[in-house]
């Protein structure tokens, strides 16, 4: 994926607005109208969301006489996951060290407890 794409999809779904479209969109194609129903915010905020999710490819509108059917394009979504996935594998072989290390502190004697002076005498 470009870093333009990439771009494009983080900013698209950096709006809540925008990312509750596409869970609605996830369950099927439907109409502007049916979309725009849980938000309370005008026409043409909402077609300007749709434009932005367009843009970045998530969405795609279609035409049928007078209904304009929006369906999600899950494909552009694959490039945001691999590029999380190389993260997700960074962070999981960090902990996966770091479980190793703790398992080897806690297999040594401790030298000095805690609490347990000795005293001069």
């Amino acid at each position: 994926m470009s870093t333009e794409a990439l771009n494009a999809t983080f900013a698209a779904l950096a709006d809540p607005t925008r990312r509750a479209i596409l869970a609605r969109l996830s369950l099927g194609e439907t109409s502007v109208a049916e979309l725009a129903k849980p938000f309370a915010i005008s026409a043409p905020a909402i077609s300007k969301h749709l434009k932005v999710l367009q843009r970045a490819g998530l969405i795609s509108q279609g035409r049928q006489a007078q209904w304009r059917p929006c369906r999600l394009e899950a494909a552009q979504l694959k490039g945001v996951s691999e590029w999380v996935e190389q993260y997700r594998q960074f962070w999981e072989a960090s902990f996966d060290r770091l479980d190793d290390y703790l398992k080897v502190l806690q297999t040594r004697e401790p030298e000095n407890k805690p609490g347990k002076r000795k005293r001069k005498t």
